[in-house]
């Protein structure tokens, strides 16, 4: 199983430097969980960057996974995962999220780098421009 980070996903809709990376657990979509709180981050980003037409053709995407509701059980092991790891709320959402379906966590964030369960891939802005979608 898999779970895949917001900034992994704009990372792949905008077909950037990591895009190939993130495009395996993406497009595994049998083993795909996707967070609802990744659909409310990457439709917002893709919705102010571009249209909300974009954003619902990205969610309609990231749907083709098992999208996974945030239960108490999740949400207490993320507070845990975010006091132990100094980490933001949406980022030990994520994490835990992954830790309690056995899932391997995809990203680019650097707050996870080395962090046991993750796929960390730095990420690389594109020269002279945004790194964002």
């Amino acid at each position: 199983m898999n779970v895949v980070d917001s900034s992994a996903w704009l990372e792949y809709f905008a077909d950037g430097p990591n895009a190939a990376e993130f495009a395996r657990p993406i497009e595994a979509t049998r083993s795909l969980l996707v967070p609802t709180l990744s659909l409310f981050e990457v439709f917002r980003r893709v919705a102010e960057q571009r249209d909300e037409d974009d954003a619902l053709r990205a969610i309609a995407v990231m749907e083709q996974g098992r999208v996974v509701d945030l239960d108490r059980a999740t949400a207490v092991a993320a507070a845990r995962l975010s006091l132990e790891l100094r980490i933001a709320m949406a980022d030990g959402i994520m994490l835990a999220t992954a830790q309690r379906h056995s899932a391997m966590f995809w990203t680019q964030d650097a707050d996870f780098e080395g962090v046991p369960g993750v796929r960390y891939f730095a990420h690389h802005s594109r020269r002279g421009g945004s790194d964002s979608p």
